[in-house]
């Protein structure tokens, strides 16, 4: 074997090897569908012939200045016909693929996984009703985009997550959100936040009108808890429910309503008759619900204590005097 004859051997034996080491380099991964991809090989290579294609699918082929692209990709692709590198305009969501390319002189044959995606664009929430009642209604709430793919799914209520419980649903690839039996907690603001690794979106934010109560009632004394007090005392009682529309109230005494309503109950210079129940009734004509919360206030003594006093202390000035 000459010394010419094995100098090419050599030489071709290292251009085999620094081909192998050639990365194929995305201008960006995964592509923005609508944009400029460019397609670069590293480390730089002269190149005279190659040819780019994704998947089963040719692109285009290069022989020294001249390339031909094929029908498919007609007027969106070219080569660098130095460097090999391929540009694609206007990329869409199926040129997503294998990118490969390949070359005789210097010989190399390498490729890389691209990704096309859509930007997230026009997310909507919309709700099937947003007027609901406690305990009896479920709402079904779904999330639209004019474009996107790829698409992942986030719901908050107010600033926390919506996460799948016994009473929520995430279906649709998360898409869409079913709660039933709403609480008084599930009102929202309810927003969609869509997303994949290009872009995001948020919806308007959806709340919902939902009736309860009334329940968890509260009974105060003069701002107090406790329920003795003395003769002549003023009594102010402000009773309060949970409700939704606020309850309305009535007020009874011994078990029988008295001409009171509203939330204050004020009562004047009270002796021991004035002990007893004192009841608040509340009701909501919206859930038809009704609750009662009652307390048992004792009037210790009474102005007859006060006369005799006044009657004891004359008694005794008297016998002082005479």
């Amino acid at each position: 074997m000459g010394r010419g004859t094995l100098a090419w051997l050599i030489l071709t034996f290292l251009r085999v090897l620094e081909s192998n080491a050639v990365e194929i380099k995305p201008s960006t991964n995964p592509a923005v569908a609508g944009d400029t991809l460019t397609l670069s090989l590293s480390p730089s290579l002269t190149f005279k012939s190659g040819s780019w294609a994704v998947g089963e699918i040719q692109i285009l082929t290069w022989l020294g200045e001249q390339q031909a692209v094929f029908s498919n990709h007609t007027g969106r692709a070219s080569v660098n016909v130095l460097t090999g590198a391929l540009t694609l305009s206007s990329v869409k969501v199926t040129d997503s693929g294998v990118y490969i390319v390949q070359s005789t002189d210097p010989p190399l044959k390498a490729n890389t996984s691209i990704t096309v995606l859509e930007a997230v664009s026009n997310v909507t929430l919309k709700a099937t009703q947003t007027s609901l009642t406690e305990f009896n209604s479920s709402v079904i709430m779904t999330c639209t985009v004019s474009s996107g793919s790829s698409l992942s799914f986030v719901w908050m209520n107010s600033s926390s997550e919506v996460n799948a419980s016994e009473r929520v649903q995430l279906t649709d690839g998360g898409s869409t959100l079913t709660i039933t039996n709403v609480t008084r907690y599930d009102r929202g603001p309810f927003e969609c936040h869509a997303s994949n690794s290009v872009s995001n979106g948020s919806s308007d934010s959806v709340s919902l009108t939902i009736t309860y109560g009334p329940d968890n009632m509260a009974l105060t004394v003069n701002g107090l808890n406790t329920t003795s007090f003395p003769a002549g005392s003023n009594l102010t009682m402000l009773c309060s429910a949970q409700s939704n529309p606020p309850a309305e109230l009535r007020w009874a005494f011994q078990g029988q309503p008295v001409n009171t309503s509203g939330p204050l109950w004020e009562l004047m210079s009270v002796t021991k008759d004035h002990s007893g129940l004192y009841s608040c009734l509340a009701s909501n004509n919206h859930t038809n619900l009704n609750s009662t919360i009652t307390k048992n206030i004792l009037i210790a003594g009474s102005s007859e204590h006060v006369v005799n006093a006044w009657l004891l202390l004359l008694f005794l000035l008297s016998r002082l005097l005479y």
